[in-house]
């Protein structure tokens, strides 16, 4: 929702659910064999604990589909539709919770109004639905407290992914199910530290805790890291109206600055720092420049670690790109099949990299909790720890100093200094990150804390992560916001029935205090208990702090505070915050319309290639766009050149197996692991199969319209329909045909290979996150 940090922030967590939870829907997931797998066992839970009723919306039948009291299948892309339809459902009827819209909701109308065109017939026609299922499982939804969803990539990974990430959202505060006990939006964010690697913003658009590229953000960086803010900005080139390969060299001895601001007079210019990076899902474009890029110059080194790169789309053209490369370097614990897509002869180095096992540090879980984990054995062989690898990285590059000077920082006074002349690994970094992350409320999740928590595993419930003993109040893992060293953490995101110091909280204040006229913040009768701040109030910023809370700094705390809480190493303001009782971000109102956004509130909008041209007609993707994340990407024009469906029927969606986790290039190389699924494959409804001539394990060619193909299996199965099949992405080692095996290092090949199901992954990106559309694609069958 608009109010979280993230697409993803799981608001509860999975013990909630087993406990509190009485109705779940799960769409775009399947817990049952997806990480992580112990959500199913909370859902389980709660059907036999608390008599929950679980519904599955979902294009496929899958094993948690299995374990479903309903199950309702819909068209691939079609989640926003669905939705809103239970909308005009609960509209219609009254069953909205009027009293959390009227007092914590901002632009619920604009959705109403939406709402309105989507009737049970409608939502038939775009989805594929049943009416009766819908009025059906939108009356039990509704009316069942507390309610709470699931959803994972079946939803993210659209051309309209955050639309449907919000849809979900709004549905939950329509219902007044957010910041309830058994209820909120219970995202399962995949690996044990997705959430983690997100907080620390892996990303291409922010910085780590959420900051965003903006000159306040490094400025703010750069204090956490004792670092100048004018010698950091250096490292940084400015655009220039010529290509980058057009200015040559720079001559010996022209310095860094000279070489790349020569055109800085230029007010079309701009400095990089400030710059969306490529994404993951786009970077091979910087490298092949097949549309239009805005860069300082050439993707030239690619350097992978952490990220099984092959489950990323458009397989073809990350071949095409590693061609054309200067490098490519791999720094895994197991070969990267990101390694053997090229046949080049050079210019491909491995760097063996620590597993889990032989480093130590936390992980951020799903549910915002940290956890942990000791070293169990030193790294073996030449092997070395990623830290270790990058400080490597560092100094050969000449910025050692400056990469691990955070770590020897510290709050002496108030005032963040240098107070160490060396650091140790994990915990400096670890307290380094909540120093440096107040974004997201990180400042008490330090290292000692952490590790005492995980000293003390069993003095903690498991249903509300409390603990008891020497952890007595407080929440396992310290999910974030953990304000500072004295509070418990958040297990519930905005949960106004608790104080400030139990973790409560209400909706953050982002986006002013109005919008048309209207007043952004929440209403007075919402109060935390305890709290001398009645009603809604602002973020607290050092300019407003004394006026919302009632208070008179002195002249050295105002010296030594930050701008505003997001900002504040001195801790000033979240201590003047725990005394009053306040959460530091606001306590405002959770918007429905995202007035920045294309579409200011969610719309359906048929797939980048959907089967249902009548559709694309009605219900059109978003216009082009000429840069974003770097580089072009085509929308409309991509999806109105012809009717594809005419050429390719058969909408595709993926599937992943819980004994292959990701992209599968570690648990392949285990003969236990890979004997459960030893072969890629396509599940293809036995009528749709017949058309083609193809039998039961019969070989068979998909081919998609980007002209790219794979050759795989075919498995007979009415867990599809026949109008669609789901694949595996778990597979490599094979292209377009074309087995690979001799390309990897000896001893590297996996027990098992196969065709990457992301070599037919259909164009289309997410016009905000630029995810790939991996599940709502087209192709043909053809009998090989």
């Amino acid at each position: 929702m608009a109010n979280t940090w993230g697409y993803g922030a799981m608001t509860n967590h999975v013990g909630d659910v087993a406990k509190n939870a009485k109705m779940m829907l799960v769409i775009g997931a399947n817990p049952a064999v997806a990480n992580p797998v112990g959500a199913m066992k909370h859902i389980i839970q709660a059907k036999d604990r608390n008599n929950a009723t679980l519904v599955v919306v979902d294009p496929v039948y899958t094993r948690t589909a299995a374990k479903a009291d309903m199950f309702i299948r819909i068209r691939p892309g079609t989640d926003i539709a669905f939705i809103y339809g239970m909308l005009h459902l609960i509209f219609k009827n009254g069953w909205e919770d009027k009293e959390v819209i009227r007092t914590r909701t901002y632009g619920v109308e604009e959705i109403k109004e939406e709402a309105k065109h989507w009737t049970p017939e409608e939502v038939a026609n775009v989805t594929g639905c049943k009416t009766e299922e819908l009025i059906q499982f939108t009356r039990m939804f509704a009316a069942t407290k507390p309610a709470t969803l699931f959803w994972a990539l079946g939803i993210t990974q659209h051309s309209v992914g955050h639309s449907n990430t919000r849809i979900l959202s709004i549905l939950q505060l329509v219902l007044g199910n957010m910041g309830k006990e058994g209820g909120g939006t219970n995202i399962l964010r995949g690996h044990d530290n997705v959430q983690g690697a997100t907080d620390m913003n892996c990303l291409a658009d922010s910085t780590s805790g959420y900051y965003g590229l903006g000159d306040g953000a490094w400025k703010h960086h750069c204090k956490g890291w004792g670092v100048d803010f004018d010698e950091f900005v250096k490292r940084f080139a400015v655009s220039t109206k010529e290509p980058r390969e057009k200015l040559g060299e720079p001559v010996k001895g022209t310095n860094f600055k000279e070489y790349f601001y020569h055109d800085s007079a230029n007010p079309e210019d701009r400095n990089w720092r400030n710059e969306k990076g490529y994404s993951l899902a786009k970077w091979w474009q910087g490298v092949l420049k097949e549309e239009k890029t805005y860069s300082s110059g050439n993707l030239r080194v690619l350097w992978v670690q952490g990220t099984g790169i092959t489950s990323m789309a458009h397989t073809t053209k990350i071949q095409q790109a590693l061609d054309k490369l200067d490098m490519l370097v791999v720094a895994e614990p197991f070969l990267n099949e990101v390694a053997i897509l090229s046949d080049r002869p050079d210019g491909i180095y491995v760097l063996p990299v620590a597993t889990q096992f032989e480093s130590e540090g936390y992980v951020t879980a799903t549910n915002r909790a940290a956890q942990w984990r000791t070293q169990i054995i030193k790294p073996i062989y030449e092997s070395k720890e990623d830290q270790e690898v990058m400080f490597l990285f560092a100094k050969k590059f000449g910025f050692y100093d400056e990469y691990v000077r955070g770590m020897k920082m510290g709050i002496v006074d108030g005032e963040i200094k240098q107070v160490k002349d060396d650091f140790k690994w994990p915990d400096d970094a670890t307290d380094e990150i909540a120093r440096n992350t107040q974004s997201i409320g990180n400042n008490g999740r330090t290292a000692a804390r952490l590790r005492k928590h995980q000293e003390n595993w069993h003095n903690f419930d498991p249903d509300t992560q409390m603990g008891r003993g020497p952890v007595e109040g407080e929440y396992y893992g310290l999910p974030w916001p953990c304000w500072d060293e004295k509070h418990p953490g958040t297990p519930i995101l905005y949960d106004v029935s608790k104080p400030y110091a139990e973790g409560g909280m209400g909706f953050r204040n982002r986006f002013g205090l109005e919008h048309n006229g209207v007043n952004q913040l929440a209403d007075e009768s919402i109060t935390l208990p305890g709290s001398k701040v009645k009603g809604g109030y602002p973020q607290i910023t050092k300019e407003n702090i004394e006026k919302v809370l009632g208070i008179t700094l002195t002249e050295d705390e105002k010296r030594k505070m930050g701008p505003s809480w997001s900002d504040d190493y001195s801790g000033i303001i979240a201590q003047k915050c725990r005394e009053a009782g306040v959460c530091p971000c606001g306590n405002a109102r959770a918007r429905a319309v995202v007035w920045e956004f294309l579409d200011p509130i969610p719309k359906h909008r048929e797939p980048i290639h959907s089967p249902r041209w009548d559709l694309v007609q009605k219900y059109p993707t978003f216009e082009d766009q000429a840069k974003n994340f770097r580089v072009a990407s085509k929308f409309i024009s991509e999806q109105q050149e012809k009717d594809w469906s005419k050429e390719f029927p058969t909408v595709m969606s993926s599937l992943r197996f819980v004994n292959l986790s990701g992209a599968g290039m570690i648990e392949r190389t285990s003969k236990y692991l890979a004997s459960i699924t030893p072969e890629m494959f396509a599940h293809v409804h036995p009528s749709l199969a017949a058309k083609y001539g193809i039998k039961d394990r019969d070989m068979m060619w998909i081919h998609a319209p980007q002209g790219t193909k794979i050759k795989v299996k075919c498995y007979y199965s009415y867990s599809v329909t026949p109008n669609n099949i789901c694949l595996p992405y778990h597979f490599a080692g094979i292209m377009q045909g074309v087995d690979l095996s001799h390309r990897y290092p000896e001893g590297t090949k996996p027990y098992t290979i196969g065709e990457s199901s992301n070599t037919i992954t259909n164009y289309g990106f997410d016009p905000v996150t630029q995810i790939s559309e991996f599940n709502a694609g087209l192709c043909r069958l053809e009998k090989a």
